[in-house]
């Protein structure tokens, strides 16, 4: 490359949302310093592969993405340099560098704001040096973003996720993500506030908040003041009450979106908050995970079922028009038939309007990890098949009886929409009978469901 060029740094993203904003900042950051982009991975100068390291098949995809593309560096770009970053570089860093060393650099979580120095050392790195790939990892993450952090967004005009929080303080004995992301640290109310205006300002129809645990925003900057043993009393401090009826202030046409709660954290101020917001989407996403008493405890979701079956009542009936988005795992350690059974009764009764059903995942460090009663693989498989099955015929049924039915819609795509109750990526879709504006509300007629989706024509 010539010395009067300017770096092409390309990207590859996997994961979950809240990785995506990852891949953004560093992003951000290389078009501040005045890098190219490029969104051909063989155009790039630096190739970026932001990994996820959440569940097992998630791993394996980021190790099969970094081995994929160096080989693809081999056969079109040898001069190429590969970073990999993200959850899988930091918790795995070490052992990758002894199996993949055709690596030239690994960054952690808290280097994505250092992305433009980093780069310039790879490129500008000896050849001598270079038969050892450069390992930047620290050991315990404590980045969060704020509002003027630079950001290349990767998602449509119309949409964007906004990082609230970053950590988890929660226990459960299923995950690692404390481990490789930190304890929980919310940004300010004002940091949040100047991001949304600046994204609304750009004609953002949608703020999809995100974090480990959205409901827990705020409560750990009160907790440095009052100690954590002091109950958190949202008139004296942020709490996400505060944080989205200010939102709501914001001028124009847009939906916050809620992501990632968690059912021990909701309050009747929040149901209440929601409720009389005219721009939260009448949508909960909050991940339960179980409901059997047993797996609670083993899982340690620091929640009862007594608290989730009254939770769901007082949600349903304190916010009319919602939708729930939950997820759930089956085949966890020392789940028994009856356990299954009892999942079953609950989905079929409760009947969520989203939901998502994952396979256990022994991960390495986690308290589960090491438990007895591992499931066996085909048990975890039939157990999933079961409960997606009984799912999509509650999908389908709610679908049906949406038809005749108005509903406001955001277009994606000429005939792809999204309504209040649908989340990016995640759920389903309004298929539209004639093209529409791509970035635009809309009204539209259900004439029509298909399983998941439902079929709608513009008024």
């Amino acid at each position: 490359m010539a010395t009067d060029a300017r770096p092409k740094i390309g990207m590859v993203s996997l994961g979950c949302a809240k990785n995506l904003v990852d891949a953004e900042i560093m992003l951000g950051g290389a078009a501040r310093e005045n890098f190219d982009l490029t969104r051909e991975p063989d155009e790039a100068d630096v190739l970026v592969i932001n990994t996820c390291g959440f569940i097992d098949q998630a791993k394996e995809e980021s190790i099969d993405t970094i081995l994929e593309m160096h080989q693809r560096r081999l056969a079109a770009r040898p001069e190429q340099k590969i970073i990999v970053s993200g959850c899988l570089a930091q918790r795995y860093h070490e052992e990758l560098k002894q199996e993949i060393p055709e690596v030239d650099a690994f960054i952690g979580l808290d280097q994505i704001a250092e992305f433009p120095r980093i780069v310039r050392e790879v490129l500008e790195r000896p050849a001598a040096e270079t038969a050892t790939p450069l390992d930047l990892v620290t050991r315990q993450s404590r980045y969060i973003p704020d509002y003027d952090t630079p950001r290349y967004r990767l998602t449509p005009r119309h949409t964007a996720y906004v990082k609230i929080a970053e950590g988890c303080n929660h226990p459960c004995s299923f995950c690692v993500i404390p481990q490789m992301r930190g304890r929980h640290r919310s940004r300010s109310i004002d940091s949040v506030l100047a991001e949304a205006r600046r994204l609304v300002d750009q004609g953002v129809k949608e703020l999809n908040l995100i974090s480990q645990d959205t409901t827990y925003f705020g409560m750990d900057l009160w907790e440095q003041k009052a100690g954590p043993r002091q109950p958190v009393d949202s008139s004296r401090g942020p709490t996400l009450c505060r944080l989205l009826e200010e939102l709501d202030q914001i001028a124009g046409d847009f939906w916050i979106r809620l992501l990632y709660t968690h059912p021990a954290h909701w309050s009747d101020e929040l149901i209440e908050t929601i409720a009389q917001s005219r721009k939260v989407a009448r949508y909960v996403d909050m991940p339960l995970q179980h409901i059997h008493e047993e797996m609670l405890r083993l899982m340690r979701r620091e929640t009862s079922r007594q608290h989730i079956e009254d939770l769901i009542v007082r949600l349903r009936e304190g916010i009319p028009g919602l939708a729930i988005r939950t997820t759930f795992i089956t085949g966890f350690p020392g789940e028994t038939d009856e356990h299954f059974e009892s999942l079953l009764e609950f989905i079929d009764r409760v009947r969520f309007e989203r939901l998502g059903v994952f396979k256990y995942s022994q991960e390495e460090g986690s308290r589960a990890g090491k438990m007895d009663g591992q499931i066996p693989a085909s048990a975890k498989n039939k157990r999933h098949a079961r409960a997606m099955k009984l799912q999509q015929k509650i999908a389908r049924e709610l679908a049906e009886a949406q038809q005749g039915r108005t509903i406001k819609v955001l277009i994606e795509q000429p005939q792809i929409a999204r309504s209040e109750h649908d989340a990016p990526d995640v759920d389903c879709r309004v298929l539209l009978e004639s093209p529409a504006r791509v970035g635009q509300f809309a009204e539209m007629t259900v004439t029509g469901a298909q399983v998941y989706d439902v079929v709608a024509q513009l008024l």
